[in-house]
């Protein structure tokens, strides 16, 4: 976290706040919001207080002073680094479209870098790699790929997974310290800090034969122009594989769950795919990760450019 993010520059503001967060932990909302309200006294311009706040009030079930709070986290952090939009989004306050920014991303693997792996694959069970490796390989068997790309590669678990498959292998990722560890893999042809469109739009049309975007449309809340440039950077055949949780209650294709990720209606996913030019090569529901020791539901899908 930045500096301007770890403290308020008031020190009896920073303490309330340390104790509100504990006591947050703890079970106590109504007492982490009356400490917040006492640290927001001291420094209002403060985004974690105010983001803090929210999650207390939303605790309570109050939810419009929840948004309201985190309203004013944005407002002073416009690039949202803090994630006050997916919370607005999920507590329906605004709509998921756009609800996730960029700067929100890439502090979140920043932070969680040192830990993901282990956390990821010890604690959450993830297997997304793993998944989309078996469904290339259904979809595709015995094929190889001159040229891939990895889609928020991360520390580079899919990379693992793909590099046998690839004559040549590129990466991106949001996050420094996420691309620092996949670096020190020595996996990778080239990396690039970039987001998904970015990295797509940077290649040639044509250009590439396989695209891989493992649990990372989960933070993609519309994927029509990843899609798009998807299906310009791939040759006539290739294949972009991918995994999306699954979005299956309420009447809209697109929302923001609790765990703050975004979920995405497979009859949505699918269409927006064949609008883009892809015919679906293979589709099946699935899950990469585990929340609370319950699989989280979800799609991998294998797309093949017309």
């Amino acid at each position: 976290m930045t500096d301007d993010l770890r403290t308020s520059g008031d020190l009896a503001a920073d303490r309330r706040y340390a104790w509100a967060v504990a006591a947050l932990g703890e079970g106590d909302a109504v007492g982490a919001a009356d400490l917040l309200r006492q640290a927001l006294e001291l420094a209002p311009a403060w985004p974690p207080a105010w983001l803090a706040l929210g999650d207390a009030c939303r605790r309570v079930g109050d939810v419009a002073a929840a948004a309201d709070a985190w309203h004013r986290c944005l407002a002073l952090d416009p690039a949202d680094r803090l994630g006050a939009g997916p919370r607005l989004a999920e507590a329906g306050a605004v709509p998921a479209a756009g609800a996730i920014s960029a700067g929100y991303v890439a502090r979140l693997f920043d932070d969680y870098a040192p830990r993901f792996e282990g956390h990821l694959v010890e604690a959450l069970g993830y297997r997304g790699p793993a998944l989309v490796a078996e469904a290339i390989a259904q979809a595709a068997p015995g094929r190889r790929f001159a040229r891939v790309l990895d889609l928020g590669c991360g520390t580079g678990l899919a990379g693992d997974a793909l590099r046998t498959l690839a004559g040549w292998l590129g990466g991106c990722d949001l996050s420094g310290a996420m691309l620092e560890r996949a670096l020190a893999r020595g996996i990778y042809d080239r990396l690039a800090r970039s987001d998904l469109q970015a990295a797509l739009v940077a290649e040639e049309p044509g250009s590439l034969d396989l695209v891989v975007a493992a649990d990372v449309l989960i933070y993609v809340p519309d994927l029509a122009p990843v899609f798009a440039a998807a299906a310009r950077a791939l040759a006539p055949g290739g294949l972009f594989a991918f995994t999306t949780q699954d979005h299956s209650g309420g009447g809209s294709d697109v929302a923001v769950g609790a765990d703050l990720r975004v979920r995405h209606a497979t009859k949505h996913v699918l269409a927006l795919a064949r609008a883009a030019g892809f015919d679906v090569a293979a589709h099946a529901p699935d899950w990469a990760r585990r929340e609370r020791g319950e699989p989280v539901p979800g799609l991998v899908a294998v797309l093949r450019r017309r």
